[in-house]
């Protein structure tokens, strides 16, 4: 059994196996011999450490997972043999070894480049994983911005959730270049060549560079062996049958990231919509907004609207984040995690907020349980032997909807400038009574949790009606308090009329009367505009148009004979006799004799050679 080492690289903890932990350390100690003469070798090491545990890292399940001398191979195969990295500025090797397996260049990952920023890095790392320069990405979001600021929550998204470039391996990794130890010391030696140049006079670097460039291309030239270039590119090219499956994977990769562009816009252009929406009708409460004063009528329950909002935004706008998140997942492979514990918070407030919609929904559908009805009765001075006409009248200020029965409902002013709701859901039932005199009963009625809400909310409808003479003018709309609340309110007119009465209903009232002879009624609808008179089983119109009685249309023939009866009257045939009965007369003819019979009289004309004919006037009958 090999025994196991607790080292601390770059910060980082691990356990492993003690042959594994001799490799490793002879290959620390190598590198830093390798470095010993360059500048900024302190900096080198401490990247090149913190790139090894990074890589460690990937390859351990759990902090408890001990390292072995495979994984050591893995990351030694990743960074190189510090031979292969000679500290010169030569550009190509005379030797190059090939001790180990050189990885292709890894793809691109995303961060923020904190470097060239101007407020938190998002656009330089986005211009480096995408390969943009950085002033188009700015101008991008510039646009964004000026789109009612839908790209503001996207960039504080990703300002959160995509990492800085700290460290020396992550800046060549946001490039796209490979994090081996040659372009760990290529990227730390650049930077202080950078310092360096900044301190140097101009016309001194200009002319060092030149003789750099110069001297640079002589020892390349004389040291490029083009025969083992040409064999090192001949050596790694692909096979067809490789070089087919990069291309598919490629297209692959492409419909993942364009899924994942979906999914970030799906979910970011949701979570907007209903911070926006939400926030407008949370602060129905505190903000006067014009219109969203209906949300307050309809909330039966009295629930806070603003919790409703809340609860709304987390039911809806969770799932949408995580969708956003699985997007970004998708475009960034090192997307900065958020976390097991904001993970579950964000599980337990959907499932609080689920939780809470059940239980308001359930409030709000018990404000609906009961049905409850006051009903107000009086006698109208109509005997068997009068006429009742009835007609609808609106308001000046309630002038929706006019004469037009209508479930839905409004909020208005009311005379004192009182907020009502208005509703013109009125229904008009007829029914005939034994009774000497005509009676109406208004029955209200609206929905409650209980008996006692209900019958105070139907109290509180306000409707009426006005009787003059033998008119009966019914209001088309019925009112109540905002305070009530929108319950379902609705009106019923009664009229109970004695038999042998005679009632008209105007065209106003059309929409109003109850549309099936159902329950006793007696009249609907299509009995406006008519006079009617009450019967025991139901009405009589006095001045409805008497159907014409049907057309006959009969056709009867053979071989001999026929007889037709239609719009133009009788006529028979057979091969002797035509006999025509019309509005002109009757007419009769055989082969010897013609008879008419009409407003002139009998005509008898006879068909022999004499053509002899007797005529007879009515004045002579």
């Amino acid at each position: 059994m090999n025994k196991t080492v607790n080292i601390n690289l770059a910060g980082i903890f691990f356990h492993i196996d003690e042959d594994a932990y001799l490799k490793l350390q002879r290959y620390l100690e190598a590198i830093k011999r390798s470095f010993t003469d360059s500048q900024g070798r302190s900096e080198i090491i401490s990247d090149i450490e913190a790139r090894i545990a990074e890589l460690f890292s990937e390859r351990v399940q759990n902090n408890k997972e001990v390292i072995r001398v495979k994984e050591v191979d893995e990351v030694i195969s990743i960074m190189g043999q510090p031979e292969d990295y000679l500290v010169d500025d030569e550009i190509f090797e005379d030797e190059p070894q090939t001790t180990y397996n050189r990885k292709t260049s890894p793809s691109k990952k995303l961060f923020r480049d904190t470097d060239n920023s101007y407020i938190s890095g998002v656009s330089s790392g986005l211009a480096h994983y995408f390969g943009f320069d950085a002033i188009w990405v700015r101008l991008a979001w510039i646009i964004l911005f000026s789109a009612a600021g839908t790209g503001i929550l996207l960039y504080i998204l990703l300002w959160i959730l995509v990492p800085e470039a700290k460290t020396t391996a992550e800046k060549i990794m946001m490039t796209g270049e490979p994090v081996n130890i040659s372009n760990i010391e290529k990227k730390i030696k650049d930077g202080f060549e950078n310092v360096t140049d900044v301190a140097k006079n101009v016309t001194d670097s200009v002319g060092a560079a030149a003789k750099n460039v110069s001297d640079s291309v002589s020892n390349a030239a004389k040291s490029v062996d083009f025969t083992k270039q040409g064999n090192k590119i001949k050596s790694s090219s692909k096979t067809f049958f490789d070089t087919l499956g990069e291309v598919i994977m490629f297209f692959f990769k492409v419909f993942a990231k364009f899924i994942g562009i979906l999914l970030i816009l799906t979910g970011a252009i949701t979570i907007i919509f209903l911070i926006i929406a939400l926030f407008s009708i949370g602060v129905v409460n505190f903000i006067h907004i014009p219109g969203l004063d209906l949300v307050d009528v309809v909330n039966a329950g009295n629930t806070p609207v603003w919790l409703v909002s809340l609860f709304t935004l987390f039911t809806v706008g969770i799932p949408f984040f995580f969708l956003f998140y699985l997007g970004l997942k998708i475009l960034v492979n090192n997307l900065k995690s958020i976390g097991n514990v904001a993970k579950f918070t964000l599980l337990g407030l959907w499932l609080i907020s689920i939780i809470g919609l059940v239980v308001i929904g359930i409030r709000q559908a018990s404000e609906h349980t009961i049905d409850e009805s006051v009903i107000v009765k009086q006698e109208l001075n109509i005997t068997a032997n009068d006429t009742l006409k009835v007609k609808m009248v609106d308001s000046d200020l309630y002038m929706i909807n006019r004469h037009y029965r209508n479930s839905s409902f409004k909020v208005l002013n009311n005379e004192n400038g009182e907020k009502t709701i208005y509703r013109s859901d009125i229904r008009i039932i007829v029914k005939p009574t034994t009774d000497s005199l005509a009676k109406i009963s208004i029955d209200k009625s609206a929905d409650g949790s209980h008996y006692e809400k209900a019958i105070e909310r139907a109290k509180n409808i306000n409707y009426n009606y006005t009787f003059n003479g033998n008119e009966l003018f019914l209001d088309s709309y019925l009112t109540t308090p905002v305070e009530n609340k929108f319950s379902d309110q609705e009106v019923v007119v009664f009229l109970y009329l004695p038999v042998g009465s005679v009632v008209y209903f105007e065209s106003t009232t059309r929409s109003f009367l109850n549309h099936w002879n159902h329950n006793g009624n007696i009249v609907t609808p299509g009995d406006t505009n008519h006079y009617l008179q009450i019967t025991d089983g139901g009405i009589t119109c006095l001045n409805c148009p008497v159907e014409e009685s049907s057309k006959i249309n009969i056709d009867i023939h053979d071989d001999e004979s026929s007889v037709k009866i239609d719009s133009n009257g009788l006529e028979i045939k057979d091969e002797d006799v035509n006999i025509k009965v019309n509005a002109k007369g009757i007419s009769g003819e055989d082969e010897a004799v013609e008879v008419k019979i009409n407003s002139d009289g009998i005509n008898i004309k006879s068909k022999d050679n004499d053509n002899s004919s007797v005529k007879t006037n009515n004045s002579d009958i």
